[in-house]
């Protein structure tokens, strides 16, 4: 299925999402944040989307905002481009019962570099860069960076990020605990898919569980958590897919599942 600037394929269980502006580093335009929320609110109620992975045509990842659109006179305010175009992106990425990777191919700048923080496996090619660039014309992180970037990294790593607005290599992110695995250029999207369609064919209640339990845990003490625990735990046990793991582990055979 094609939309405005955004391809989507259906592979395996794996809906693949390419971000397709090239000639403008794969920059958000209003087009581009309404369908790529559109195709989040679709793959969020298919039941064949058991993982998703988003990726950029060309040699970009994403610019972030496109800043010609940025200074045309119908923009509007930018508070509420952010609260209507970014906002909503980095909610049905972390509220989607489904794992997302970020296979990030080139430059991830801005909003582009947040967007793949957002994802919950991010991958890169070994020519990737990553850039909180927004300091440098003077504006802040959004698309939820100061949420994610100091949990991720630390304050004053999160700080050093955001402030001097420097690029950040692949490796680097790798180092940092950000990027979980770095592939030669060419073969970024081969072993992004490998990986997709790999945990297309895990557990994805339990992995959906899991990306709840990780989301409260951001804002609860240990007594909170430990509840949280609990009652998913009680949801993940009542599952078809537990119910085939532990029967497949006692008849030594590989397991089947169904998501359920």
């Amino acid at each position: 299925m094609t939309y405005e600037n955004l391809n989507f394929e259906l592979e395996d269980g794996v809906a693949i999402i390419t971000l397709n502006r090239p000639d403008k580093l794969n920059s958000f335009d209003n087009a581009l944040a309404a369908n790529l929320q559109t195709v989040l609110d679709n793959c969020m109620d298919n039941s064949e989307v058991r993982c998703l992975l988003i990726t950029g045509a060309g040699r970009g990842f994403c610019a972030g905002q496109d800043l010609a659109e940025a200074v045309s006179s119908d923009f509007g305010e930018i508070e509420n481009h952010v609260e209507s175009k970014f906002n909503p992106l980095v909610r049905k990425i972390r509220a989607i019962k489904k794992p997302m990777i970020a296979a990030v191919n080139g430059v991830a700048a801005g909003a582009g570099a947040n967007l793949a923080y957002c994802c919950d496996i991010v991958v890169a090619a070994e020519s990737a860069k990553f850039i909180q660039s927004f300091i440098n014309i003077g504006l802040i992180p959004d698309t939820g960076g100061t949420y994610f970037l100091p949990r991720m990294v630390g304050m004053h790593k999160a700080a050093e990020m955001m402030m001097l607005g420097e690029k950040m290599t692949a490796q680097k992110g790798k180092d940092l605990g950000i990027v979980y695995r770095v592939f030669p250029d060419g073969e970024l999207m081969d072993g992004a898919m490998e990986l997709a369609k790999r945990m297309a064919l895990m557990p994805t209640k339990g992995l959906g569980l899991i990306k709840k339990a990780l989301n409260m845990s951001l804002r609860h003490d240990l007594q909170q958590q430990l509840e949280v625990e609990r009652d998913l735990q009680g949801r993940a046990g009542r599952s078809h897919d537990n119910a085939e793991g532990i029967n497949a582990f006692l008849e030594k055979r590989k397991p089947v599942f169904r998501g359920e």
